[in-house]
C-alpha cells in the first residue's frame, strides 16, 4: 500500500473517531436547549461568524435545540465615533442617554443580529432574530444609579440612562420558536412597563434566559480559551470546575476584570437549573462541537 493511501485510511479511521466518540453525546443531548452567547471574534470576525453559525446549524440538524444571544458593546462603540459621540463608561455599564439608545437599537437589531440571522439561514438553518422587546420577552426595569467615588472621597450617585436590569422573562415565545425548528437570534434589549428600550448586558440576558427556558448547557464564547489560574499562561485552563470551587477563585482574586460578570453570569445559570456552563475561545473554529461532543472537551465546564 502506498504512502497516500496509508496517510488517506488514516484519515478515514480518525473521522470515524470522532463520530463515534459523538455519538453518546447527540444521544444525551437530543431534543435539549443549548443556550449560546455569541461574543468576541465570533461575533466580529466574519470567518468565525460563519464557522460559529454553520456549528449551530449543525447541533439543530443532529437534533439539539440551540438559542442564541448576542452582545455587541465593540460594534457600538465604533458606531458612536464615527458619529462623533463619546462612549462613557461606569463600572462596565455603558451610559445610554436617547442619543446613545438609538445607536444600540440600530447596531443590535439592525446590523448585528440581521447579519447572524443570515448567515445560520446561508448554512442551511431557519432563524428568526428579535430583541427582548419582542412579545415582551424581557420585562425589565431600570438601574438604579451607580456610586461613584470622587477624587476627594465623597460618593456621588450616577444616572446609567436606559440601562436596565431584568425582572421577568416570557419564554413562552422561544418554546414556540424552538419546537417549530426556528434558531432564536436575540438582542439584548429589554422593555419596560412604559414601553420605554432599555439596554442590557449580553451575558446577563444570556443566563437568565437559559435558566428560563431550562437549557441543559450554556456556552459563553469569548476570546479567552476558558477559565485560567494565570491569564498568562493558556496551559493552566481548568477544564472542569465547581461552582464552590469558582467562587473561590473569585475571591482569592484569581479571576478579575471582564471574567467576573462572565463567571458569574455562568454561576448563576448553573444555581438556576441549567445543567452546565462552559466558556470557550471563540477564536477557535468548531469550539463549541469540540466541548459538547469530545470527552475533554476545550474550554472549561462549570458544574453545581
Amino acid at each position: 500500500m502506498k504512502t497516500g493511501e496509508v496517510k488517506n485510511k488514516e484519515d478515514e479511521l480518525n473521522i470515524s473517531n470522532v463520530l463515534i466518540e459523538a455519538l453518546p453525546y447527540i444521544k444525551k443531548f437530543h431534543d435539549k436547549k443549548i443556550m449560546i452567547k455569541y461574543g468576541g471574534h465570533a461575533m466580529i470576525d466574519k470567518a468565525s461568524m460563519s464557522s460559529t453559525a454553520r456549528d449551530t446549524v449543525l447541533l439543530k440538524y443532529v437534533g439539539m435545540q440551540p438559542v442564541v444571544v448576542h452582545g455587541g458593546g465593540p460594534e457600538i462603540s465604533r458606531s458612536m465615533d464615527k458619529m462623533g459621540k463619546e462612549a462613557k463608561f461606569i463600572g462596565g455599564l455603558r451610559v445610554t442617554d436617547q442619543e446613545t439608545m438609538d445607536i444600540v437599537k440600530m447596531v443590535l437589531v439592525g446590523k448585528i443580529n440581521i447579519d447572524i440571522v443570515s448567515q445560520i439561514c446561508l448554512h442551511g438553518g431557519k432563524a428568526i432574530g428579535m430583541s427582548g422587546k419582542d412579545n415582551f420577552l424581557i420585562e425589565a426595569s431600570k438601574r438604579d444609579p451607580a456610586k461613584i467615588k470622587h477624587e476627594n472621597g465623597e460618593i456621588l450617585e450616577v444616572d446609567l440612562g436606559y440601562v436596565g436590569k431584568i425582572k421577568k422573562i416570557n419564554s413562552k415565545l422561544i418554546e414556540d420558536l424552538t419546537a417549530n425548528n426556528y434558531v432564536p437570534v436575540i438582542a439584548p434589549l429589554g422593555s419596560d412597563g412604559e414601553g420605554n428600550t432599555l439596554n442590557l448586558n449580553a451575558d446577563t440576558v444570556a443566563g437568565s434566559l437559559a435558566s428560563a427556558i431550562d437549557a441543559e448547557k450554556l456556552i459563553v464564547l469569548t476570546d479567552v480559551p476558558g477559565i485560567m489560574t494565570d491569564p498568562e499562561d493558556p496551559d493552566s485552563i481548568i477544564r472542569r470546575i465547581r461552582v464552590d470551587e469558582l467562587r473561590e477563585l473569585m475571591d482569592s482574586g484569581i479571576i478579575k476584570g471582564g471574567m467576573i460578570p462572565k463567571v458569574e453570569t455562568c454561576i448563576n445559570a448553573v444555581e438556576n437549573g441549567v445543567k452546565t456552563a462552559h466558556i470557550l475561545d471563540g477564536r477557535l473554529k468548531h469550539s463549541i462541537l469540540l466541548e459538547i461532543f469530545t470527552k475533554d472537551g476545550i474550554g472549561t465546564m462549570i458544574r453545581e
